[in-house]
């Protein structure tokens, strides 16, 4: 295990100042461009490459109580989005010394809780203006292009991470990582991409259109596609979808408070240009999520016939079968479910293969001494089997019991949710008749669908009704000899027609990095699913977080205003203390929380080797809320900024091909909830720290003790 390391001041908050210590472990792994790290075991001397926050928060001590919240929160948000646990684990830390300069400017714990809340709560009712629908992205997927053939296009990113070369911010950097081997993108004609400059006078932008269409004049920089943004996704429920008329779901008045002009139009009808968007930069991975959707939409059009229902992506008949040490040319997606087994079935494959099969579905263990849950007995309690006989051991009768089933159906192929009795797969495979143990729930709901096999619990309810029928099982494909006996397995398919399964299958020959890249495919699969589930996404590469970092900038310029007419006895008929006082302490507090997504964006920056410190990415991002501020309308400068960036960067060899290079997409859910788990947990934190210190809680705490807590 490895530990956070930071000094704890104990005459601080700790359990903030802990929260601190575990997201900075973790400030590397935000953006695309992530800086992967080496896990080693001290004990058997095993390692994995890591990129996620996941994986790293496996690897640390979290032992303690602000760990353990800690740890919760990303697991919560990985397993419900298998995304945005980077942006999760930066703004916990953030957000957590935020708290920590609001109680040393000597902010009430009680209005720091209210106004970060409040703060959140308007940031997200803010980015709704940055939605971009999404429209019928099926309706000619037969004759569109594919993801194969554009991955080696560019895309516009967001320009609040470009900087611009006349800044003086720009550097040199290798962009290759570990984790994502291909970074580099050209364009068709084989010359690097580059951004048209910001911070220029309108006119010299105007004059340089043609200069900037020109690819020789083109570089590669940020703005390039594999350089996406890691922006995690964003998908809201309290949203309103848009109509085909108005992209932006604005509140009432949106225009007239904000004296802006009609915004420029976004939409997104094309899939390839979504999924190129939401790769962010992972273009491999994204391609096989581009080819298991188009399998899934060709099996669903093949079941549907002549019916019209629209055609939904399932993340849930999506799977993955993992060959470390094998090629990465192996990589492919398959219709069916492909698995590993042991190379001892390797002589029963051939002799069941062009065959069909009959099936049963197990949905428990299929062990000796298994009981469902609710019929566990006691340890001393032994259970007979009216059928057998006693002569021969326990085990030995329960496993001939299974094979008389199993011959008395037909039955050649067993699928096992749970564990399967070691002895009863060797017999089994002497018998030649297939046993596979720890198949998915929904693999075997997929089977029993399209076999008719009905799943139970115990090989006791098998009759005829529970058997399926017209299975295939077969080799996946011819994996070189020497391959082969290295890793000691051989892969196989199993199949039947109509079934609704794809399996996709990741190999890579450095076995270190064989969990990265599975986590980097269900990212890229995850953020596609909830695009398209919630019909909108957010204009990305950091477009979002600048938003929200120039609303509450206003916010708190709007309260600063309020909080000196306060002061000057303007408002001396308030009666309730808790209303002036959130008025005086509220700029305080949007200030210090608009901190966070400074930093948050400052180290997004230079996490993309486009910055030499996070101080002047800091200046960078200062320059772009100076000039949102001046526009009027923060929302309708970035619109306006994607717009400059999405008119003169493409030749015409790509223009021939693509009308138009994809923006960079977050979606919506994920990214929102990672918001509101960061700060749910800063705050029990906050509020915790609190009752130990003040003796609130259930630890009460002597004079000195206190003190030795307290941070003022």
């Amino acid at each position: 295990m490895v530990m956070a390391c930071r000094v704890i001041n104990k005459r601080r908050h700790m359990g903030l100042q802990q929260l601190s210590s575990f997201a900075g472990t973790g400030r590397t792994f935000l953006g695309p461009l992530k800086s992967s790290k080496f896990i080693i075991d001290a004990e058997c001397h095993e390692s994995v490459l890591i990129s996620s926050t996941v994986r790293l928060l496996e690897s640390l001590d979290l032992t303690s109580a602000v760990g353990q919240l800690l740890n919760e929160a990303v697991q919560a948000q990985n397993n419900t989005y298998k995304t945005g646990t980077s942006t999760l684990l930066f703004l916990v830390g953030a957000w957590s010394s935020a708290a920590e300069e609001c109680l040393h400017l000597g902010v009430p714990i009680s209005l720091i809780v209210s106004a970060m809340s409040e703060g959140l709560t308007s940031c997200i009712e803010e980015v709704v203006s940055l939605q971009v629908p999404i429209h019928n992205v099926f309706d000619h997927i037969d004759s569109t292009k594919t993801f194969s053939g554009l991955e080696t296009f560019s895309g516009s990113l967001c320009p609040f991470l470009q900087i611009p070369s006349d800044t003086g911010l720009q550097k040199e950097h290798d962009l290759k990582d570990v984790a994502s081997p291909s970074l580099t993108i050209y364009n068709l004609s084989g010359i690097p991409v580059k951004s048209p400059k910001l911070f220029r006078p309108q006119a010299e932008v105007e004059a340089d259109k043609n200069t900037l269409q020109n690819p020789q004049t083109l570089k590669n920089s940020l703005l390039t596609g594999n350089h996406y943004r890691k922006s995690i996704l964003i998908h809201s429920r309290h949203f309103n979808r848009t109509d085909n008329n108005q992209w932006i779901n604005k509140p009432d008045g949106f225009l007239e408070q904000h004296g802006a002009a009609s915004p420029h139009t976004y939409r997104c009808n094309d899939l390839v240009e979504l999924e190129m968007g939401l790769s962010h930069g992972d273009h491999n991975s994204m391609k096989l999520v581009d080819e298991a959707v188009r399998l899934q939409y060709q099996n669903a059009s093949m079941r549907q016939g002549s019916c019209t229902m629209p055609f939904r992506f399932d993340v849930s008949r999506l799977f993955t079968c993992c060959l470390p040490g094998v090629p990465e040319t192996f990589s492919c997606v398959c219709p069916g479910f492909v698995t590993v087994v042991s190379i001892s079935n390797s002589a029963l494959i051939r002799e069941l293969q062009n065959q069909p099969l009959r099936i049963i579905l197990i949905e428990g263990d299929l062990t000796e001494y298994y009981r469902h849950l609710g019929f566990n007995k006691a340890t001393n309690i032994n259970t007979v089997l009216e059928s057998m006989k006693v002569q021969d051991s326990s085990e030995e009768l329960w496993t001939n019991y299974v094979l008389q089933v199993l011959i008395k159906f037909h039955v050649n192929l067993v699928l096992v949710q749970g564990n399967v009795s070691e002895h009863l797969i060797e017999k089994c495979i002497h018998n030649k008749r297939l046993v596979l143990g720890a198949v998915n729930s929904s693999v075997m709901q997929a089977f029993a669908e399209a076999s008719g096999a009905v799943q139970v619990t115990y090989i006791t309810q098998v009759n005829e009704n529970c058997v399926g029928s017209g299975v295939y099982v077969t080799f996946w494909r011819s994996i070189p000899s020497d391959v082969m006996d290295r890793i000691n397995i051989i892969t196989i398919v199993i199949k039947i027609e109509g079934i609704n399964l794809v399996t996709v299958v990741l190999t890579s020959p450095v076995t270190a990095q064989m969990q990265s890249k599975e986590d980097r495919f269900w990212t890229c699969a995850s953020r596609l699913y909830y695009a398209l589930k919630e019909q909108q996404v957010f204009l990305g590469g950091g477009a979002v977080e600048f938003l929200c970092l120039s609303h509450l900038q206003i916010l708190a310029e709007q309260s600063l205003s309020k909080r000196n007419h306060i002061c000057s006895g303007w408002l001396h008929n308030t009666s309730s203390w808790l209303a002036s006082s959130l008025a005086l302490y509220r700029s305080t507090v949007l200030k210090c929380l608009a901190n966070g997504w400074h930093k948050y964006l400052s180290t997004l920056i230079y996490n993309t080797a486009n910055c030499s410190s996070e101080f002047e990415a800091s200046t960078f991002i200062q320059q772009h809320l100076q000039n949102a501020t001046d526009s009027g309308s923060p929302s309708s400068y970035i619109l306006n900024e994607y717009s400059k960036l999405n008119s003169g960067i493409f030749n015409s060899a790509i223009s021939n091909k693509l009308e138009q290079i994809p923006s960079i997409y977050d979606v919506v859910i994920p990214k929102i909830e990672a918001w509101r788990r960061a700060l749910d947990l800063v705050l029990l934190v906050l509020q915790t720290d609190s009752e130990i210190i003040t003796g609130l809680g259930h630890t009460r705490l002597n004079s000195q003790e206190a003190e030795d807590f307290l941070f003022l």
